[in-house]
């Protein structure tokens, strides 16, 4: 998060030119751009030249493009305090004590939620709510991830599937897919290598994907997402923990439902009439 950048713009915004306002956009909209891309591909994806995304920079008070990416790097060290383990023998020890577990978890949720943009949240709901067909994609631990978000989501929308919901099914279910299909990526570390394939046939095939993951992979995810929504996942060993990105899951069904609004509702109370129908009440 290059948030003192961000603060800059902010403050100086209303005394920027019209070039150097559509890079300031730029920046608001997509923060970890500084971290992927060049000063020349920023430009051009601001539409203004590269001179003016010198003067840009020097406006906001940096010597020069390099020492942007360089606070934007020291930023992103310092607020991952936490990584994918905290581990090492005694620390596991540690985490089987219920305060300890609480305790990480707590600040998983806290700091995922801070973080967080409302806006990013509605953008990734509207990605869902405009798409013809949704799918769902958790590979590994996330399987059960992506199974809850197409439960949620099915009682809101209609057309939500799991991709490779049967095993070894990836090329008759990608085959389904169609231009302006949204994809919702669920993906922690350890990465299977069939993620990679599967992302560039959606690449292709003009999906439209949202991404929940690692602070770690979010840059990344940026190459191939409309919307990424990072979530801090520190554990004691055994892998990531699944809590904030559960409660992520859970937050955008629910930005799902206000940007949907009536059909959404409508939707869930027909599926509890069928639900008690079927139970027999």
């Amino acid at each position: 998060m290059a948030s003192r950048l961000i603060l800059r713009i902010q403050e100086r915004f209303e005394r920027l030119t019209a070039g150097e306002k559509k890079l300031a956009q730029l920046m608001l909209e997509r923060e970890d751009s500084i971290l992927i891309h060049s000063a020349t591909e920023i430009a051009e994806m601001a539409g203004v030249s590269k001179a003016t995304a010198a003067r840009f920079f020097r406006h906001l008070g940096y010597a020069d493009f390099s020492e942007v990416k360089q606070q934007a790097r020291e930023e992103r060290n310092r607020t991952e305090p936490y990584g994918l383990s905290v581990g090492q023998s005694e620390q596991l020890a540690l985490g089987k004590a219920i305060g300890t577990h609480l305790e990480l978890e707590l600040k998983n949720l806290t700091k995922t939620f801070e973080e967080l943009r409302s806006d990013k949240i509605r953008n990734a709901a509207e990605v869902l709510h405009a798409a013809p067909r949704v799918w769902v994609l958790g590979l590994g631990a996330e399987e059960g991830l992506a199974r809850y978000a197409r439960l949620l989501l099915a009682r809101l929308r209609h057309s939500v599937m799991i991709l490779g919901i049967n095993q070894g099914s990836w090329a008759e279910d990608l085959a389904m897919t169609g231009p302006k299909d949204a994809l919702l990526v669920l993906t922690l570390p350890p990465r299977p290598p069939i993620l990679e394939p599967i992302l560039s046939y959606a690449a292709t095939s003009r999906l439209n994907v949202v991404t929940l993951t690692d602070r770690q992979f979010s840059a990344e995810a940026q190459r191939f997402s409309q919307v990424v929504l990072p979530c801090h996942v520190s554990s004691f060993g055994l892998g990531p923990s699944h809590t904030a990105m559960a409660s992520a899951v859970r937050l955008l069904a629910v930005a799902f439902a206000a940007v949907a609004g009536k059909s959404a509702l409508q939707r869930e109370d027909i599926i509890t009439g069928i639900a008690d129908e079927l139970n027999g009440i």
